[in-house]
């Protein structure tokens, strides 16, 4: 048995896992690794669209190629900063600097099919945003007219000379091109991270809403759609038109199917406040139902007009003596929705003993149903019977509500809130994470152990809504955040990330700081990595690595095991908070991931080191022995010699591991 290099391995998503998977299923189609596209056109049958289709959707120039950056396999790794990061051994949070395509590609292997939701806040394209992402394919305005057919070696062909804004319109194409090949493969990697169940937010405003829809619709399915939400977040009246004041949300799904039996709901805001001043107008009425009604609906008069209450002021009746005293209900209707003989009876008015007044559709309720809900004191009569009966319907039994697509957050309290946290204008027009918390909150219903992932962190608003979520209800959310290394003139910060980073830990300490003791533990710490190249150093002939001495070690100079592990675990698709414990055996470090894969990193290796190691490898492992296949990683040019390597691995194969690798 040899060791298998990890830098071998393919994960999902990547061109070649996607080939493996073609090959699985249409293997006529797939000959000597690659794919012949007239057979699996001739596989698929009627469904396939011919190679001269016109196709619907989407389209702009470069769009194959930003499809094609999705696929690549990461070439870089994570190095890990446990000097900048807070609780390192404890924390299940991270936080990444780095561009976030490469960082979700390496990503990719470790937490597809992971993550419950994805809220991401993107540049909008307003031309005030500068691009700082570079994928190695952004297009000049020149190559872009030339993609699109709208120049040639002698210049531009469609000037459009009926117009004075045609250089405007090339202008915008540019850009909005550009838009669209930076978000295209970071969305496609992106859907492979999400649970089945798991959804994506994004923010975004008018600049590129349009375009965004559909090529969400493209990534994520059209039938996955869920809404377009509308935040209004004050008013601009210096507006040349109308108030350029709302963003969108854009919700899908990954699998509509999934979530068939799933209702999002949310607490309706104030309801323990609501119940508290109806009984406190039940009491003060001297238990009277009619003055403690007027007594709350005064309470409600006075409430300002933006109260997020006033969404239950329906809710103003407060029940008497014949149902349940200081209860406070509304009255809802009881006609059926459409005319059923069954539903067609008479309910006799309590004081007058006739017949009430019955809508032509008959009752809503069976007979037997309403009968029990007159027992109970839950049908509200007028006076007489000529006026219909109501049904009671309580605040406390109908605590939570749909969410509406369009809300109202001014979004200058979320920067005066940061300003106070960081000090003025360090980040400014941050998003609003009581907004995030509750968008969060409401499509994961509440899920306690939910992952969430912000790859455009900004200031880190995303992390800061989770710790809030969790410092709530006393759940174990995790986030994963995802911030490129943008520089920034601020004072005491050199990127975009230093303040993510800094909020982050100012936030958690004030969290902190608000617990009761022996309240439970709330995770307010994170784990830092910085994207870097490769431990591996890659062969380009150059004269060093020509030189037989230099070449025989691999690895990058001044990396450490650490910094391998963590390679290790992003090539074998091992989430990077996975449980570890370490020993130092035969003059290295030995390390145990969940007794799933053990990594020693350690050089110049002889035979008898060799066999120390491979004595204590198996004897931790028999500690705590498993069902699940164990893994063993080395470094390749560890070994003082082939005898050592060889030995090594043989007193593996005999102790029973089966998957061995190197790095």
């Amino acid at each position: 048995m040899d060791f298998e290099p990890v830098s071998g391995l393919a994960g999902p998503g990547e061109s070649k896992s996607n080939l493996d998977v073609l090959a699985r299923l249409f293997p006529d189609a797939v000959v000597d690794g690659t794919v012949d596209i007239d057979a699996l056109r001739d596989l698929l049958g009627n469904d396939a669209a011919p190679s001269t289709a016109e196709a619907f959707g989407l389209r702009w120039p470069g769009m194959a190629e930003a499809r094609r950056l999705s696929t690549l396999p990461a070439t870089g790794t994570l190095l890990p900063k446990p000097e900048e990061s807070v609780n390192w051994d404890t924390t299940r949070n991270i936080v990444v600097e780095g561009d976030n395509l490469e960082v979700l590609r390496l990503l990719r292997r470790g937490y597809t099919n992971k993550v419950d939701v994805i809220y991401i806040d993107p540049p909008y394209n307003t031309g005030n945003d500068e691009f700082v992402y570079d994928d190695k394919r952004t297009t000049s305005q020149a190559e872009h007219e030339t993609a699109a057919g709208q120049r040639d070696d002698e210049g531009v062909l469609q000037t459009g000379g009926g117009s004075d804004r045609a250089q405007d319109r090339r202008a915008a194409a540019s850009k909005h091109t550009v838009w669209l090949s930076m978000m295209y493969p970071r969305l496609l990697v992106a859907h492979h991270l999400l649970k089945e169940t798991g959804v994506i937010i994004v923010a975004i405003d008018d600049t590129e809403h349009a375009r965004l829809k559909l090529m969400m619709d493209r990534v994520f399915g059209a039938e996955n759609f869920i809404a377009n939400v509308t935040w209004q977040g004050g008013r601009k009246n210096d507006a040349h038109f109308l108030s350029p004041s709302t963003d969108y949300m854009l919700i899908y799904v990954k699998d509509i199917g999934a979530l068939a039996d799933v209702r999002w709901r949310e607490p309706k805001p104030g309801v323990d406040t609501i119940l508290a001043a109806g009984h406190k107008a039940w009491v003060a009425s001297g238990e009277d139902e009619v003055a403690a009604t007027k007594l709350l609906k005064e309470w409600w008069a006075g409430l300002a007009p933006d109260d997020p209450r006033r969404a239950s002021e329906h809710y103003n009746q407060v029940d008497g003596n014949s149902g349940r005293p200081g209860v406070v209900y509304f009255s809802s209707d009881l006609r059926s929705p459409n005319p059923r003989p069954n539903l067609c009876y008479e309910v006799l008015h309590p004081e007058t003993g006739k017949p009430a007044n019955m809508h032509p559709n008959g009752w809503v309720y069976e007979q037997s149903r309403m009968v029990q809900l007159l027992a109970e004191g839950r049908i509200r009569f007028g006076v007489d019977e000529t006026t219909r009966p109501t049904v009671k319907r309580y605040l406390d039994e109908t605590s939570t509500q749909t969410a509406l697509p369009v809300f109202y957050m001014d979004r200058r309290a979320a920067s005066k809130r940061l300003d106070a946290l960081l000090g003025k204008e360090v980040f400014t027009f941050p998003k609003d994470e009581t907004v995030v918390a509750r968008w969060i909150n409401l499509v994961t219903q509440s899920n306690p152990d939910a992952l969430v992932l912000d790859f455009f962190a900004g200031s880190g608003t995303t992390g800061h809504a989770v710790m809030d979520l969790n410092a709530a209800d006393g759940g174990n959310r995790r986030y994963l955040l995802v911030q490129l290394d943008e520089p920034t003139d601020r004072d005491g910060y050199d990127t975009i990330a230093d303040i993510t980073r800094e909020r982050l830990r100012r936030a958690g300490n004030q969290i902190a700081s608000k617990q009761t003791p022996g309240g439970a533990a709330i995770d307010t710490g994170f784990r830092s990595y910085r994207l870097d190249s490769s431990n591996v150093r890659p062969w380009d002939g150059t004269p060093d690595q020509l030189d037989l001495l230099e070449a025989v070690d691999n690895l990058v100079a001044g990396r450490t095991t650490d910094d391998l592990l963590v390679e290790t675990m992003l090539r074998l698709g091992v989430d990077l908070t996975t449980r570890l414990e370490t020993r130092e055996v035969a003059g290295s470090t030995l390390y145990n991931l969940a007794g799933t894969l053990f990594a020693y990193f350690g050089t110049e290796i002889t035979v008898e080191r060799a066999n120390e190691v491979a004595k204590a490898l198996v004897a931790w492992r028999d500690e705590e022995p498993g069902d699940a296949d164990t893994t063993v990683v080395v470094r390749d040019t560890g070994f003082l010699d082939s005898a050592a390597k060889l030995n090594f691995a043989a007193a593996l194969e005999q102790a029973g591991f089966t998957t061995l690798r190197s790095i």
